[in-house]
């Protein structure tokens, strides 16, 4: 065979070589690629379809079996992952979850059908794989929003500051605190049900503590710059008392102050509600004893206020009560309502100071501990006026025809002024504030109650009549070997408001109950030695 014929024949062998390897790949990567069944009209193959996670047959019953499969989903539990790992399950229903059962229909539909947008824009797709339909379940935004803001008020955490243990003398690291976006974690939730998750991670805003530990390695605090102990009843009936005194001091115990910071007593004692672990207990209202959530707290206030008055620290915002208390000297207490009625004062050292606060043996105790104290601290208070009280009759069905009961004794407002003279040296600043309180009312319930039988009255009221003495003087400084604990004297004048009668003496109603004790509820003396008005 001439050369030619046997080159051209070679070519021939080649190309018949190279068409058939074409038509083995070709049919080779038909058979790999993730296609099903072929339409009827033996047009484009379809491609292999999943709903959650599974595939979906493309035939007639494909409608109802995607049905069947997403009501399963949505019968199935759901988790709400927060940031520490942890869950909160719960059923779909109970975001308010719901099955678009026109849509599924339409989905199933459109995946069988080479001519629909959703087929034809997923082949115009240089990469070959499944289809995955979309889940069409939506929440109903009421329900799930009603939800999430009940998980809100459980998550939510507030900013702990890094603080000082001062018993065991070592640095409480702080806490981030987190709030729940609730527009970001319901968005979350809904592109979670979509993709047919069985979880959807909860979204939060954090809140940094402003202080960190990192910051209190060098506070010094071996000194007491200024003190203040208030007295509480120990009876079990006050047990409810007693227990938010400790846990509002917790509170505040070991709090380190920077030089020109302010302590906030709302901000960092936090909500006096249930939901923060207080309980229900004697608390003033419209000048009236009741009984309220967190009772106690304005003594935890009142102590501190007391011993930051005598540390010389500037005091921002303070409010007296609308009645003057027992357990505290009049014009040295501190009312707290959260949020709307506060108590912060301002550290004006140069120097950090730590706020100590403890209640045991029936004594709050609130400290300001800092270096060595170098300065004195004098209280000069002075009662200017007192205003008579009223009584006033409430009937009372409970209570026995004809009998009367003294259901709240009656306590004069005061008009008062307060000086606070602090000496570093030969240097002396005076401060002055004039407090009010008003009077309250005494309130004499009168039984209406139709009755045969010899039934006991309720007790009366046992506050007896309250004295302050008119001049109060008390002076803080560094301890010295004539001085009492803290280094403190203290003088006082009973005057025209210490003296037992002087309420009825001034005209006013007063009621006498049987067993009533000489004297009253005057301010307690401090065991310190007394010294004469005007001496240090």
């Amino acid at each position: 065979m001439p050369l030619e014929q046997k080159a051209a024949a070679q070519r021939r062998r080649t190309a018949l070589s190279v068409g058939v390897a074409i038509l083995f790949g070709l049919s080779l990567g038909v058979l790999l690629l993730p296609f099903g069944a072929t339409p009827d009209d033996g047009g484009t193959p379809l491609p292999k379809t999943l709903l959650l996670g599974r595939e979906l047959a493309p035939n007639d019953a494909a409608n109802q079996t995607a049905l069947a499969r997403v009501r399963s989903y949505l019968a199935a539990r759901f988790a709400l992952e927060l940031p520490d790992g942890s869950r909160r399950d719960l059923y779909l229903g109970e975001l308010g979850a719901e099955l678009d059962k026109v849509h599924l229909a339409s989905l199933t539909r459109a995946a069988r059908d080479p001519t629909s947008p959703l087929l034809r824009g997923f082949l115009a797709g240089a990469e070959r794989r499944p289809l995955t339909l979309p889940v069409p379940v939506s929440v109903q935004p009421q329900i799930a929003l009603k939800k999430l803001r009940a998980l809100k008020d459980e998550l939510d955490r507030l900013p702990v500051d890094a603080r000082l243990d001062l018993e065991k003398r070592t640095v409480v690291k702080e806490t981030v605190g987190r709030q729940l976006d609730i527009d970001a974690s319901l968005l979350a939730i809904q592109t979670a049900l979509e993709h047919g998750e069985k979880s959807a991670k909860l979204v939060f805003f954090e809140r940094p503590p402003r202080r960190l530990a990192k910051e209190l390695g060098a506070v010094e605090f071996g000194d007491v710059l200024g003190s203040f102990e208030t007295r509480y009843d120990r009876n079990e009936k006050y047990e409810a008392r007693t227990y938010n005194l400790r846990l509002a001091a917790s509170k505040l115990d070991g709090y380190v102050l920077l030089p020109g910071e302010v302590f906030d007593f709302n901000e960092v004692v936090g909500p006096r509600d249930e939901a923060s672990g207080y309980k229900v207990a004697l608390v003033i209202a419209q000048g009236e004893l009741v009984d309220g959530i967190g009772g106690g707290t304005c003594q935890i206030s009142g102590t501190l206020h007391g011993a930051a008055f005598f540390a010389g620290l500037e005091i921002v915002e303070r409010y007296p009560h609308t009645r003057p208390s027992g357990y505290i000297k009049l014009g040295m207490d501190a009312t707290v309502v959260y949020p709307t009625i506060n108590f912060r004062v301002r550290n004006p050292f140069k120097v950090p100071v730590v706020l100590h606060q403890t209640v045991k043996n029936g004594v709050v105790r609130a400290e300001v501990l800092g270096p060595k104290r170098t300065h004195t601290v004098t209280l000069i208070r002075r009662i200017l006026e007192a205003m008579p009280y009223e009584e006033i009759e409430r009937p009372d069905p409970q209570i026995a025809h004809g009998v009367r009961v003294l259901g709240q004794r009656g306590v004069p407002g005061f008009k008062l002024r307060r000086y606070r003279i602090v000496r570093e040296g030969d240097h002396a600043v005076r401060e002055r504030w004039d407090d009010v309180y008003p009077p309250t009312t005494q309130i004499v319930r009168v039984g209406s109650k139709d009755t045969s039988g010899d039934e006991p009255a309720p007790k009366d009221d046992r506050h007896p009549e309250y004295l302050a003495d008119e001049l109060l003087i008390v002076t803080q400084g560094p301890e010295g070997d004539d001085a009492g604990r803290d280094g403190e004297f203290e003088s006082r004048e009973p005057g025209r408001f210490g003296t037992a009668g002087w309420t009825e003496a001034a005209g006013m109603p007063y009621y006498k109950i049987r067993e009533e004790t000489a004297g009253g509820n005057r301010d307690k003396p401090s065991k310190q030695k007394e010294k004469k008005p005007g001496s240090r």
